[in-house]
């Protein structure tokens, strides 16, 4: 028998907020943390705009020590560090005895799509003028794929699964399927999961070069993602982390810990780039069959859905997506449910997307409202064609959210779909 799965503990560093309860005031009101970048425009970019965290040297050493620090460059394990160890904290679990005792009840599942690129980079100047011995002693584990990880089960004793994935903008919510899958079949009780994004020229050169990314808002940063908008063109690069702490539900009411919400299953496939998917183009019939194993897997009907956080980031294929949830959900018209896209607030954080937003996606449910779109001035007329307006809110609403799902769609042609619902 399947043990029933929870989330006890978050955790977010985001380009607009850096922990919860500014995150949560940040998304309700609509707060961009898009901002222009003087490297970008000097390396002559397309795009000059992103979105960054905004990671004091003080708030570095509430998480880490002076000799972790020294030679230490690696901003996708610095963000997943403070979400990953906020998110502990948050469920209540001390850790500070952890150096003691290893939790072998606790996992650690955190993707990535990249990691310590501007690492990399210094090490092979270093290693070209012959200064190898002057690399440092971590340069290896800032550079490994699971780097994140290894730095997260360190600094908290998880003796459980620990590990690394990696698919591309769908990493973050496939990593808390995987979590919730290792709980649901007994094999942890706890699991620490999420994923983070680096950011810099290096990580976002390639994104450039491809010209998916926006050009025309390089003076006006805060107006240049426009998930769903008539007048989208192309994403703007985005990096941080979101952690969730997930447990079962008989550990989580032993320890009276404070419950967010129920995971109750989802889905991961390819389309195998096939019938029109392509490395960085969806195959549309599998990302319908994402979403409709998805809710058989959880036992839910498409009727059950209240709200839909989309991945919807700001490109030609926004109105595609909303047309697979409408032949998917088969609920069009008035009848489809509210949909939302952080990333008129944050940007496209690649690989820390799904864990971002699946944290966005369980405060909403958690306090019960529904943030505003940003940047979606004028829908674009094909999603109008498939929905009302009123599904896609302009301004904060507030409503209870009974069920909930959240997808993610990355390079490779790969997708995730999760479903939550409030514990009551």
């Amino acid at each position: 028998m399947k043990q029933r799965v929870v989330i006890t503990g978050m955790g977010v560093c985001a380009p607009n907020a850096v922990g919860l309860e500014a995150f949560t005031k940040a998304i309700q009101e609509g707060v961009s943390g898009i901002t222009h970048h003087r490297v970008l425009k000097d390396l002559q970019f397309s795009c000059q705009v992103g979105g960054v965290p905004s990671i004091s040297e003080e708030k570095k050493r509430n998480y880490f020590s002076e000799l972790q620090l020294r030679n230490f460059n690696a901003s996708g394990i610095l963000y997943g560090v403070i979400a990953g160890i906020d998110a502990l904290e948050d469920a209540s679990l001390s850790i500070e005895n952890q150096d003691i005792e290893t939790n072998y009840d606790l996992g650690v599942i955190f993707g990535v799509a990249t990691s310590g690129v501007e690492k990399f980079r210094e090490a092979i100047y270093k290693i070209d003028k012959g200064n190898v011995r002057r690399l440092g002693s971590t340069a290896v584990a800032q550079t490994m794929t699971s780097g994140v990880s290894a730095y997260l089960s360190g600094m908290i004793g998880a003796g459980n699964q620990v590990t690394t994935n990696s698919s591309a903008c769908a990493t973050g919510t496939e990593a808390v399927l995987m979590g919730y899958e290792r709980i649901a079949h007994g094999h942890a009780k706890q699991v620490l999961c999420g994923s983070c994004g680096e950011d810099g020229p290096y990580t976002w050169g390639g994104f450039d070069a491809m010209k998916v990314i926006t050009y025309k808002h390089n003076d006006t940063p805060e107006e240049a993602s426009r998930p769903m908008s008539a007048s989208a063109s192309g994403f703007v690069p985005g990096s941080g982390a979101g952690a969730l702490l997930l447990e079962s539900l008989e550990s989580a009411k032993a320890r009276g810990a404070k419950i967010y919400a129920e995971v109750l299953g989802g889905e991961v496939n390819s389309g195998g780039q096939r019938n029109g998917g392509t490395m960085t183009a969806p195959n549309n019939e599998a990302v319908q069959r994402c979403i409709s194993k998805a809710l058989v897997n959880a036992n839910i009907t498409a009727k059950e859905i209240d709200y839909i956080n989309g991945h919807l980031t700001a490109t030609i294929k926004d109105p595609v997506e909303i047309d697979n949830w409408v032949q998917a959900l088969d609920r069009r018209g008035d009848d489809f449910p509210y949909i939302n896209s952080l990333k008129g607030m944050t940007g496209h954080c690649l690989a820390a997307s799904g864990s971002i937003e699946s944290v966005a996606t369980v405060l909403q449910m958690y306090h019960g409202f529904i943030f505003p779109n940003s940047n979606c001035d004028v829908i674009h007329p094909d999603i109008l064609a498939n929905i009302s307006e009123k599904s896609i809110p302009r301004t904060l609403v507030q409503t209870s959210i009974k069920t909930a799902v959240k997808a993610s769609f990355g390079f490779g042609d790969v997708n995730a779909c999760i479903i939550f619902r409030t514990y009551k």
